[in-house]
């Protein structure tokens, strides 16, 4: 006999159910967050079990970790990508997991990545950076706007990080503002420090191969880049076609057409954020610094506008690192602008 099983994962719960080719449910019940009632659970169907189906949600690293380990098959459900009959009257937890195990047996299921295990830990490290980047950058803007709403002046980046203390008391006549605007350089003095403190343990962690110093090819991309977009990629492999992986990068627009017409939009944000900020960062780079990519914006300015450029410019860098990591070659810039 062969059995399907889905799991509805929440945030303090899941509703596991267990059922067979005739979508007869053999198991159904609520159990808390642990490991230990999910696997006592399924221990029973297991030698029939096709696979367990869990829901990629926010939470579910240790519960997918756990069942691997336990010499389950367990397939990450892509939820964006899945929607039961719209014409449903009423669904609950329950037919939520049964279409989960349904899928996987009519061999529909869209399946997210289940990243590695032991590289995961140093692929999140990166992404903490990234967020901590954006504090410090939001702090930055803020002083910033400050200092040009009271002096008229403009203060750049190292400008504003060089202030000290009796340099800003100096600026404001009053006690309030160098109190905001030393509150916020000392935050970003920190978040400096930590985001340096990242850097170094991902540097002395990753084992770096040829892929790696092959991304550092591309126009645009330096270390941390290089780092981020190798990580966050995993295996190239899993991307047979270059527009999936450009799609997965959230390059490519998104939009549903009947009859060469416009009807909709899909899911803009189905992919992954970290490699769709990687490739307009590099984009950024790339024409700031290299004349091709610097012209190709500017042309693509004129046609529509800056922001569409460099998203244009970025998904140019992104299929051309997929070629890049799946081939082993050095970037060429003459087949992305031409000679």
């Amino acid at each position: 006999m062969r059995l399907y099983c889905g799991i509805d994962l929440h945030s303090n719960n899941n509703y596991t159910v267990v059922q067979d080719e005739q979508d007869q449910v053999l198991y159904r019940k609520r159990l808390p967050n642990e490991l230990g009632p999910i696997v006592a659970g399924l221990r029973r169907f297991q030698e029939e079990l096709v696979g367990v189906v869990v829901e990629s949600t926010y939470n579910w690293y240790w519960l997918v970790d756990g069942l691997m380990e336990r010499g389950h098959r367990v397939h990450l459900a892509h939820t964006a990508a899945i929607e039961q009959y719209s014409g449903l009257k009423y669904s609950d937890d329950f037919s939520d997991a049964e279409w989960l195990a349904r899928m996987l047996r009519l061999g529909v299921l869209p399946e997210g990545y289940i990243y590695p295990q032991q590289q995961r830990p140093l692929r999140d490290l990166l992404r903490h950076r990234l967020w901590l980047v954006r504090d410090r950058t939001r702090h930055l803007l803020h002083v910033g706007n400050i200092l040009t709403r009271h002096t008229g002046g403009r203060f750049s980046r190292r400008g504003i990080e060089k202030l000290t203390a009796p340099e800003v008391e100096q600026i404001f006549s009053d006690q309030e503002r160098p109190l905001a605007v030393g509150t916020s350089l000392a935050v970003l003095s920190l978040l400096t420090e930590k985001i340096g403190a990242i850097e170094k343990q991902v540097k002395s962690r990753v084992k770096l191969d040829r892929s790696f110093h092959l991304l550092e090819t591309v126009y645009g991309i330096g270390e941390i880049l290089a780092m981020t977009i190798w990580l966050e990629t995993g295996d190239i492999g899993r991307f047979p076609p270059v527009g999936n992986y450009a799609s997965y990068c959230r390059c490519v627009g998104s939009r549903r057409m009947s009859n060469d017409k416009k009807k909709g939009e899909n899911n803009h944000r189905n992919g992954n954020q970290y490699l769709a900020w990687a490739y307009v960062e590099a984009a950024h780079q790339a024409a700031r610094h290299y004349p091709q990519p610097h012209r190709y914006v500017e042309k693509k300015t004129a046609q529509r506008n800056h922001a569409l450029a460099l998203k244009a410019l970025a998904h140019k860098l992104a299929r051309a690192c997929y070629y890049v990591l799946r081939d082993q070659v050095p970037f060429e810039p003459e087949r992305l602008f031409g000679s």
